[in-house]
């Protein structure tokens, strides 16, 4: 018999999740040199739609997936620092735990509030570098965010993990099943697997078109696709 759990997470928040993750990841790999550089744009087209896509659902889908709870969070700062305050001194034990657990909490979403933030300037200024409308200073501000994405994602990462660690429970669990063990309602009551699947069916879709659209020319000396390489640029060269 399975053990008691309850569904946290909805299909469309992990599957977001992880094509979110895949982009960046894949984005980044590819940011340097010319060779992969349409792979790169085509990947930063899909981190800016899904972040559209997550923004809409945040504000008009299911209560647990809101972006306005994520705000509550963020929001609850300067209390919690109160709370911080009042229970160091005097020392008060159960104040003190109770104000880590929620130091916690806010920490990882004032991460995941950072994640989606830093989404918008880096594709904008990818997007400017990618059609030429600024000179180097735009590629360092398109390289800047970047890396502080990186930063971000790579907390977001260590966090989660000392969390897991500190608790004794897998909190990866709800972005990999959708639930979490334990008794009780769950605070997804509806799995919404169709929308998790035209989203998924939506990012393929696009990544097949640019495949059959990019037009095939000939190799250049280090042997990368002149198309993926001239792009929306034109040809520079004056006869």
């Amino acid at each position: 018999m399975a053990p008691p759990s309850r569904r946290v997470t909805d299909a469309p928040t992990r599957v977001f999740h992880w094509l979110f993750a895949l982009c960046f990841a894949g984005a980044y790999l590819t940011a340097d040199g010319e060779r992969w550089r349409l792979v790169h744009v085509v990947l930063g087209y899909t981190f800016a739609g899904l972040l559209g896509f997550r923004v809409l659902y945040g504000l008009i889908g299911p209560r647990q997936a809101r972006l306005a709870a994520l705000g509550r969070k963020l929001a609850a700062a300067p209390g919690w620092w109160r709370s911080v305050r009042g229970a160091v001194w005097p020392p008060q034990p159960a104040g003190l735990a109770a104000a880590s657990r929620q130091g916690q909490n806010l920490a990882m979403a004032g991460v995941i509030a950072g994640l989606l933030l830093a989404v918008l300037p880096l594709t904008l200024s990818g997007y400017a570098t990618f059609h030429d409308w600024g000179g180097e200073w735009l590629e360092e501000v398109h390289e800047f965010f970047g890396n502080t994405l990186l930063a971000l994602a790579l907390l977001h990462v260590g966090l989660l993990a000392a969390l897991s660690v500190w608790r004794r429970q897998n909190l990866a669990r709800p972005m990999l099943s959708g639930r979490i063990a334990g008794r009780g309602p769950d605070l997804a009551a509806r799995n919404h697997s169709g929308l998790a699947a035209l989203l998924l069916i939506a990012v393929l879709a696009y990544w097949a078109w640019e495949w059959q659209h990019a037009p095939a020319r000939p190799t250049d000396t280090a042997g990368a696709p002149a198309a993926w390489l001239q792009r929306d640029h034109g040809d520079d060269d004056d006869d």
